[in-house]
Formats: structure tokens, sequence, C-alpha cells
């Protein structure tokens, strides 16, 4: 039903559907942390393994203001004072992630209530939240699904002046490492301590620069928050579709068939298939992000008048949070690699962590960092500050001699 699944019994409402549908998109990463959390404790009762870390908290204390004053002359802007650093358990860090969808602010409650119901993975909580506001849901499910589903794999975030380290993943990760390699464990750990410490510096290091992106940052969550309204409208048209269209127009994109005593499920598996985020840039490829108007099959418009109309208002918006979103993992990547490019933790973390190396990293393509190069082999640290000040267009992200051209 949720992206693709499909109803299983007609006992149950079609609003559980939906939430055990999207509990079990999620289910892997709820899977991993029972595991890391298992694997852990039992660590923790081995006799055997008497190595233990400092927290997060206690490397963070010691590394932060190094890693300020690094980052203020690598990028000739300082970090805030105010920018603090913060531990969040699990529970509470999904909904902080939460709190990083730029909902409308209609939906703004709707979001948070979403984010604590599946951070609780309450089936009951999502259920009514389906029956409050299936639109909402529709859209904002998908930033649940994706957002938690990474949990165990996001070292940090930021957001409103504030670092938030996954505590519950790089408290755990150190020991379990070291565990794996087999005793006698002693020799390893030096090396899986400095990785550790590593991966606090590049995370740490990574939300000092998304803390000065400031004009970009609204740039993004304007941008952001005009494609989910977008998108809560077009949920809303396909919910509203008589039953003769439904069926035709399921029958015409080949979706899966899904009974007549679930109609909110057929509307949904429309919804997930012609959202433009899905259908636009599927149908059209990612060089949509360059294009001025888009086409539509006119069988589709004819059943939904409304959605050329629709498509076209998204271009322009989504265009604009590309670039944005793009410079801004660009910046943060670009810093990384170049202000630890000779930190031995740093290194460690690539081997002990990552399974790789500094050079294999380096070359990694990504074209917000591939366009920060570009930039800053012209102007240096001035770079970060035109950047933030003077966003580029998705084509000049491709191109960045058209933004060069611009800008100067």
């Amino acid at each position: 039903m949720l992206n693709g699944h499909h109803p299983k019994s007609l006992s149950m409402t079609e609003q559980e559907e939906f939430a055990d549908a999207l509990l079990d998109q999620i289910s892997v990463e709820i899977n991993e942390e029972h595991d890391i959390a298992t694997l852990s404790s039992r660590i923790k009762e081995d006799p055997d393994f008497k190595a233990r870390f400092d927290s997060p908290r206690q490397i963070a204390d010691q590394i932060t203001p190094d890693l300020r004053q690094r980052v203020g002359e690598f990028i000739g802007i300082k970090v805030s004072p105010d920018v603090k650093i913060e531990f969040p358990e699990l529970e509470e860090l999904k909904g902080i992630k939460g709190k990083k969808v730029f909902a409308t602010q209609d939906a703004r409650e709707f979001v948070d209530k979403l984010f604590l119901a599946v951070a609780k993975q309450s089936r009951q909580g999502i259920a009514d939240l389906v029956k409050l506001d299936t639109a909402k849901f529709l859209v904002y499910s998908t930033y649940a699904k994706s957002y938690i589903s990474k949990i165990s794999t996001t070292y940090g975030d930021y957001l409103d002046s504030k670092i938030y380290i996954n505590n519950f993943v790089l408290s755990n990760y150190p020991q379990i490492v070291l565990y794996k390699q087999g005793s006698p464990y002693e020799p390893g750990y030096e090396m899986i301590k400095s990785g550790y410490v590593g991966a606090l510096k590049m995370t740490i290091l990574e939300e000092m620069v998304h803390s000065i992106q400031n004009n970009l940052y609204e740039e993004n969550k304007k941008a952001v928050t005009e494609v989910n309204k977008i998108n809560e409208d077009l949920a809303k048209i396909i919910l509203t579709l008589d039953d003769g269209i439904v069926t035709k127009l399921s029958d015409y994109l080949q979706l899966p068939a899904v009974p007549d005593e679930f109609p909110i499920a057929k509307r949904a598996n429309l919804f997930f298939m012609l959202n433009p985020d899905n259908f636009i840039v599927n149908v059209l490829g990612p060089d949509v992000m360059t294009f001025t108007k888009v086409e539509i099959d006119p069988t589709i418009q004819q059943m939904i008048p409304q959605i050329l109309e629709t498509y076209q208002r998204w271009l322009l918006p989504i265009q604009r949070h590309h670039a944005a979103f793009s410079t801004m993992e660009g910046m943060a990547e670009f810093s990384v690699q170049n202000i630890l490019k000779d930190d031995e933790d740093f290194h460690q973390y690539l081997a002990t962590f990552m399974g790789t190396d500094i050079s294999s990293y380096q070359v990694r393509k990504n074209i917000g960092k591939d366009f920060t190069g570009v930039v800053f082999g012209k102007y240096g640290k001035e770079t970060f500050q035109i950047l933030i000040k003077n966003p580029p267009t998705t084509r000049e992200l491709k191109d960045p001699q058209l933004y060069l051209k611009r800008v100067f």
C-alpha cells in the first residue's frame, strides 16, 4: 500500500494497513538498532573485553575548540559561539529529524506527531494520523521512512544553532568494531580509538560548516516548503478523484491491483506513482533539474486536468532546493576533505570504520563538492561567503563557469 505495499487483510482498517506498511519499511533500521543494542550489552557482560572508550561528549569537549578554529581559518567565517553540541538518545534524535522536515505551517504539528509515533513504533498513533489527514500522511510519511531508516548510519545533524551527535551509534560503534576483530583486543585498541575520534571530528566539522550557511539554509527551507505544499495539493486532488477515474488511471499506469474495499490505498498508489519527485524524475531523468517546462502524457492529463499545472509549479522550487542543498552538502564535504586531509584520526576513521583511504575518499564524485572546488580554486576562502550570498542555479552547478561569469 505505502510505496507499493498491498493490503493484507480485510479485518484491518485501511489506516492500520498504512501504519503496518510504514513500520515494515523501517523494519531494517529497527532491527539494526536492536542488533547494536544487543551486541553492546553482550560486550559489556564479556569479562574478557576490558577496553573502554570515552563518551562522545567527552571527546567532543576535547576536540571542539580546535575544530572551531580550523573551520574559521579555512572558510573565513567564524563559527558562532552560540552553536552548541548536544547528544540526544535515539528516540529524541528521531524527533529532531522530524523537525528537519520543512513542512508547511499547517502541517508542522502533524509532522512532529508522525515522527514521534514512528519513533515509538506506535501502530495506533500512526493509524490515527492517517485518519486525521490522509493527504499529509501521504506526503510526510515518505520523509519519516527516509529519515528514520538512515538513523543508524547518521552520525550527526544540525538544526537551530545546535549540532546533534548520534549518541547511540557513536557511543557503541568503537566497542563493536573492536569486539568483532576478536581477541586479543589490545593490539587494535589504539587504531579503533583514533578512528572513533576521527568520526567525531568529521561529524562536528561538517555540522559546523552547516551552521554558517544561513542564507543557503533559508533558500533551501523555502524551496522545500513550496515543494511540500505542491505535493500536499496533489495528494488532495488524487484523494478526491472518483472511483472510475482511479481504476482507469491505475490500469493505464499498470499499477498493482488493489481490492475495491481499499479506496484510499488505490489513491495512495496513484499518488506515489504520480508524485513529481518520483514521476517526473523517473520519466524525464535527472536533467529535469535544468528544464524550464515539463510535458505530461495527454491521457493522464485528461483524467487529472490539474496535473500539468501542478508539475510546472513544482519545477522551479525543486530546482532551487537541488541547487541549494547540493551546495550546502558540497561545501561541508569539501571542507572536511581539506581540513582533515592530514589528520591521522580521520585517516584511521576511513580505514577502520569505512574500509577506505583518503585517496579513494577524495576522488568520490559529488556535484556540490566539485562545484565548490572550482570556485575555491579561483577565490580561496572567500568562496564560502560568495556561495552563501549567491547560491548557484542548477545549470551553474553543472557548469561552474556559468556561475563565475554571473557572479563576477
